[in-house]
């Protein structure tokens, strides 16, 4: 029997609203591929997103349009060529991994050749507010092992951090500026960070304008997200970052995810495993690609009202291997 290929799109509620530099945001929109074969369904996830100039709308558009190419026989490698990286790609190849791991009876490790996964510590993100609400909520989750904070090159940033330090005094800090800080005020607010013990600066400039950084030295590493999507964007990022942030909706699916994170680590960058805001069916392949990195940012699911069901184990910010039920 063929394979049939459809898509849907899922909204879910946030806890809350999430804020960072682009804006704010309510609710988590998903599409949610389906790959079907002999009454074996193979499932993954995308989040498009407005920075790369995806739509809801184009991307759904974009997975529906392989349909006739699935059907014909398309596989994992076949779709690396037919499709460009991002959102579209990434639910199709993590449902073909699916799929493939449901019909062999096996787990998606087994198939890539990877360890089984063991549980992570997980970053837990903390919306941009004012100095005194980030502080409260830095109290509020002070035993979590490792916070994320949101910069936004208002002037106030240097105040927020300061404020999780002082209310988070145990916790690890990586911070994330989504492009919103000019090189001046990088320069100005990495030595401030470093005294706080942040472990790293994310994306502080605009991915075209990040060139400047290669005559730089800060206090602290920087990683690359926006300006990291797969391994070919790999060599201009040498010297200028010391961090990639891997996510599959950049990558296009877990099987780039995978030579992304090698060819990192090969190349001495150290790895981080982010995510955008969804559920857990996004965060299962990602939990695998996670496994030994130095930084996991996998709570889209912790900032949700609720996840799908089944979803991820999280315990705090401990996150348990996917069960076959969910992926994989």
């Amino acid at each position: 029997m063929v394979a049939k290929l459809s898509v849907r799109e899922e909204i879910y509620p946030l806890k809350g609203s999430f804020r960072i530099s682009r804006g704010a945001r309510t609710e988590a929109r998903v599409l949610v591929c389906e790959i079907e074969q002999d009454g074996i369904i193979g499932q993954g996830e995308c989040t498009p997103y407005a920075r790369y100039g995806e739509t809801v709308e184009d991307v759904a558009a974009a997975i529906a349009a392989m349909g006739p190419s699935i059907a014909g026989g398309l596989g994992r490698e076949g779709l690396q060529r037919a499709m460009k990286p991002g959102a579209a790609r990434n639910a199709i190849d993590c449902a073909l991994w699916d799929l493939e791991a449901k019909q062999a009876g096996k787990r998606v490790w087994e198939l890539a050749g990877l360890d089984a996964p063991k549980p992570l510590i997980t970053a837990y993100t903390l919306s941009v507010d004012t100095p005194e609400a980030m502080g409260e909520a830095a109290k509020a989750a002070a035993d979590r092992p490792l916070l994320k904070l949101k910069l936004t090159g208002d002037g106030a940033d240097a105040e927020r951090v300061g404020a999780v330090r002082a209310n988070a005094p145990e916790a690890r800090i990586i911070v994330d500026a989504n492009e919103a800080l000019t090189l001046e005020e990088a320069e100005r607010i990495a030595p401030i960070l470093a005294e706080l013990r942040v472990e790293m600066l994310e994306q502080p400039l605009h991915a075209d304008k990040d060139e400047v950084l290669r005559e730089k030295s800060f206090p602290l590493p920087l990683g690359a997200d926006e300006s990291c999507h797969d391994t070919a964007t790999l060599d201009r990022l040498v010297g200028l970052y010391q961090v990639v942030n891997i996510k599959l909706d950049k990558t296009g699916g877990f099987t780039e995810a995978l030579r992304l994170k090698a060819a990192a680590e090969r190349m001495g960058f150290r790895v981080m495993v982010g995510c955008m805001l969804a559920t857990s069916l996004s965060m299962a392949p990602a939990h695998l690609v996670a496994q030994g990195v130095d930084f996991v940012d996998i709570d889209g699911p912790l900032l949700m009202a609720a996840d799908r069901a089944p979803g991820l184990r999280y315990e705090g910010s401990l996150v348990y291997p996917p069960a076959a039920e969910l992926w994989g």
